[in-house]
């Protein structure tokens, strides 16, 4: 009798339940590493409650802001504002950089501002902002909205000029027009920059968003750990970042979602 036994079956080739249930658990683990040694430092008072506070009360801290409601209301005026300056941002910056990657006049006349106020840090521009635009909602969004642009344009940008000339050859030999050679060619070998830049830009806003809920605002997650930074109350604000945070995950994993389902075309290396 033969003693063979067949190699390990490649990851491709595992069950997908099993193999998803695998990536699953080990993504979770970090985190909870941390959560047990940050548990334990401050059951054995290593770290004082004013300099953080520890698990167990950040839980019960949100579990009382959810009961009363003050933590629902203050995210849905962040995710408003959010959701405004994404839509004015990644809208803005797709429109320039097709307008920059397509044409040379656009690239010429675009390109060149736009790298020099990609250089500007943000927290110079908001008293700017707070002169231009007073202290409402405006300037919370609009800075939300610039931080947000640059991201977006910059990767599909790079995607448009990073198209093989190859894809360009094949074009004129089929005698595409111009809009069918930006339908079928550039648009979709843009794609992948873009929603590299999507990503990008929806991580940004939440950073952006932190600093422009502390002009004037009286809700918002940034108004919240704002005031309890004043009070010192570090579990309200351990709850403001884990919000963030979270946020921030759902966010990507929806920009991943729709990766996985509009580049279904193009096989990608997936990790060892």
């Amino acid at each position: 009798m033969s003693s063979y036994s067949a190699p390990p079956a490649h990851p491709a080739e595992r069950p997908p339940r099993a193999w998803n249930v695998q990536i699953r658990f080990r993504r979770l683990l970090g985190p909870l590493i941390i959560l047990v040694v940050w548990q334990l430092a401050s059951s054995y008072q290593l770290v004082s409650p004013r300099v953080l506070a520890a698990p167990s009360t950040v839980v019960a801290t949100a579990v009382e802001l959810l009961k009363g409601g003050e933590l629902q209301r203050h995210l849905w005026v962040s995710l408003g504002r959010v959701t405004h300056g994404l839509a004015i941002g990644v809208g803005a910056g797709l429109v320039l950089a097709l307008v920059s990657g397509l044409f040379r006049l656009g690239e010429d006349l675009l390109d060149p501002p736009l790298q020099m106020l990609r250089t500007l840090p943000i927290l110079a521009l908001v008293p700017l902002f707070i002169l231009w635009f007073g202290i409402g909602e405006t300037p919370k969004i609009a800075l939300v909205a610039l931080g947000t642009l640059f991201p977006i344009y910059l990767n599909t940008y790079a995607g448009i000029r990073g198209i093989d000339n190859k894809l360009f050859e094949a074009a004129s030999v089929l005698d595409l027009n111009r809009a069918q050679l930006v339908w079928h060619v550039i648009l979709p070998g843009a794609l992948p920059g873009a929603l590299v830049g999507l990503r990008y830009s929806m991580g940004v806003a939440w950073l952006i968003l932190v600093i422009s809920e502390q002009i004037n605002a009286t809700a918002g997650i940034g108004y919240l750990m704002t005031n309890a930074r004043e009070f010192l109350r570090t579990d309200i604000i351990v709850v403001g970042l884990v919000v963030y945070s979270l946020l921030g995950l759902a966010t990507d994993a929806l920009v991943r979602l729709l990766e996985r389902r509009v580049l279904v075309w193009r096989a990608t290396f997936a990790g060892g």
